[in-house]
């Protein structure tokens, strides 16, 4: 039932800014999604009941937009955790059309035990990203993926990655800075010609 909530939750927002004629603009950064009760309650929003869909306005930074919908998270996350890779590179091809090189063969794994254990995510991505040739994707896919680790891998919103606090702040191309996931979709907001072309 979540899960399809979930989808119901992204088509209708997107039947919405169709039907409607919203910017475009929209898709990155709308104030506003559609839920249900049990949606709701997933995402720790207050003040809706009962099984049907319906607009809700958004109140706080920590959605907004299709990056933040619990249907686009999951889908770029593995099963049981999030996935910084998968994620970056979800934004550079559906967002900004610019998908990253096929990974080189032989790529080391991660070591899945120590996620969340004896090191965070992002410190486990900063040693794999210290080998030079995964660095050149890395470095652009990373940060946008870091941008969305405040959301688990079902798109609940968290501040602890296992034993250890979320660093959801990064650095874009042009040396943008951000700190939270409403920053970074902030500076893509500003990117519109790229996911106009990209969208279109």
């Amino acid at each position: 039932e979540l899960r399809d909530a979930m989808k119901t939750e992204t088509r209708m927002f997107f039947d919405y800014m169709l039907r409607e004629n919203r910017p475009i603009s929209e898709f990155i950064d709308a104030q506003y999604t559609f839920l249900n009760e049990q949606l709701a309650k997933h995402y720790g929003i207050d003040g809706v009941t009962g099984p049907d869909f319906r607009r809700v306005d958004l109140t706080t930074s920590e959605r907004g937009g299709v990056l933040s919908h619990g249907s686009v998270l999951a889908v770029s996350s593995y099963p049981t955790r999030t996935s910084v890779v998968i994620r970056g590179k979800y934004i550079l091809q559906n967002i900004l059309g610019t998908p990253p090189q096929p990974p080189p063969p032989d790529v080391p794994p991660l070591d899945e035990q120590a996620v969340g254990t004896t090191a965070s995510l992002r410190q486990q991505m900063e040693v794999h990203r210290s080998n030079a040739i995964c660095a050149s994707c890395h470095s652009r896919m990373d940060p946008l993926g870091f941008a969305l680790e405040n959301y688990d891998a079902i798109g609940r919103w968290r501040t602890m990655d296992g034993g250890f606090p979320v660093d959801s702040s990064g650095v874009l191309s042009g040396k943008k800075k951000f700190s939270t996931p409403a920053e970074m979709r902030q500076i893509l907001s500003q990117r519109r010609p790229e996911f106009c072309r990209t969208l279109t």
